[in-house]
């Protein structure tokens, strides 16, 4: 058992390479044991590539005949953009695989593992079962619902405020925090913002690693009257990966314009005067889309949270205090009567960042989410 949990950590580690490049698949890793000794290791490196089962057999430093392949996820059994792993595993005389998980896309769950043991190997699963999932959350929701992960991130003072009186908010966050975000974002498909936060803050949500190679993601601006500058710092780098999400109050003559220099324009209907955002969220799973991140500001997190697409609650606590009745806080828009009605956060941890507090936690679901 000890041994199984040692080389499914280091496939766990292999994984985590791929973050950020797979999406909207998992993140998968693969370690090849012959003898007590690693052979071959691999991951799953970009989307549509070779998994890592087959990297690690075509990477082994010998035959991998009646060795051990530990594998993060439940060998794929179906024909997608690689043939099945399942085929060539069994091929190749590999006599015993341990999964850290069954696969819970419904093409395979538990049929890749059904068919290696049908083919006599033997074969194990749920070896550091907690850790692979967690990995893997934003495959999990995305492949069992079709909606994407969604993580609500903000950054505040010691007294709840997201920005000043002026609504300055550069920066809050200590710089150790800020770095942290752009590791964050590489995660995530898209990022999300408020128009708001387009207008007062002008960024450009883009990703910012020194010495790491990084990927863009998806920039979604929540807009439902079509307030944003053609001229936004947003619209500038790349205007094909942004998506404005709006409704039909935007003019056609701004629509016509964000097209026109590549901006996709997506029109959701609206509710309480702003964009239905589990519309939104459905749209973009449609989309391929497995994962977002929500940065901002107070009104589009209150709307987020009560259409109830929020999983995640990522918050950096500045120790800062700069007051004001009127300046914004995290969460905005009007606000829950009573204290009964308030959004709990489970399985919640803290850590220093720098100068910084940060504090994460999943939210409270009252219910399941339900098989598309």
């Amino acid at each position: 058992m000890e041994e199984d949990q040692k080389y499914l950590r280091r496939a766990i580690a292999l994984a985590k390479r791929g973050m950020g490049w797979v999406n909207p698949n998992p993140m998968v890793g693969a370690v090849i044991v012959k003898n007590r000794r690693i052979i071959g290791t691999g991951y799953h490196a970009f989307f549509g590539g070779p998994h890592a089962e087959i990297n690690a057999i075509e990477n082994a430093s010998e035959s991998v005949k009646n060795a051990t392949l530990y594998v993060t996820m439940e060998p794929c059994s179906h024909q997608g953009k690689t043939p099945p792993c399942t085929e060539q595993i069994i091929r190749t005389g590999i006599r015993r695989v341990v999964a850290g998980m069954k696969d819970p896309n419904p093409l395979v769950n538990g049929n890749g593992l059904r068919m290696l043991a049908e083919a006599g190997i033997e074969v194990k699963s749920g070896i550091e079962e907690a850790a692979v999932l967690k990995m893997n959350e934003h495959f999990v929701k995305y492949i069992v619902t079709g909606l994407p992960f969604c993580t609500l991130k903000t950054a505040m003072t010691l007294d709840g405020k997201i920005a000043t009186i002026e609504n300055a908010s550069k920066w809050i966050s200590g710089e150790d925090s800020r770095r942290y975000v752009h590791e964050l974002r590489q995660k995530y498909s898209a990022v999300m913002a408020g128009i708001n936060t387009v207008l007062y803050d002008d960024p450009l949500l883009n990703i910012r690693r020194v010495q790491k190679k990084s990927k863009d993601p998806l920039k979604i601006i929540v807009d439902s009257t079509g307030k944003i500058p053609l001229e936004a710092n947003v619209l500038k780098i790349n205007p094909q990966l942004v998506i404005i999400a709006t409704t039909e109050k935007i003019k056609i003559t701004k629509k016509q314009d964000l097209e026109r220099m590549g901006v996709q324009v997506l029109i959701c209907p609206g509710k309480d005067g702003k964009v239905d955002m589990g519309y939104l969220m459905v749209s973009l799973g449609k989309m391929g889309i497995d994962s977002v991140m929500l940065e901002g500001g107070s009104t589009i997190a209150f709307s987020a949270l009560m259409d109830g697409v929020v999983d995640k609650v990522i918050c950096f606590i500045a120790p800062k205090i700069i007051g004001g009745a009127d300046a914004p806080s995290p969460v905005g828009g009007a606000g829950l009567p009573g204290m009964d009605d308030a959004i709990g956060v489970k399985d919640w941890k803290f850590r220093k960042m720098g100068s910084d507090i940060l504090i994460e936690g999943y939210k409270k679901m009252s219910s399941l989410p339900q098989r598309r």
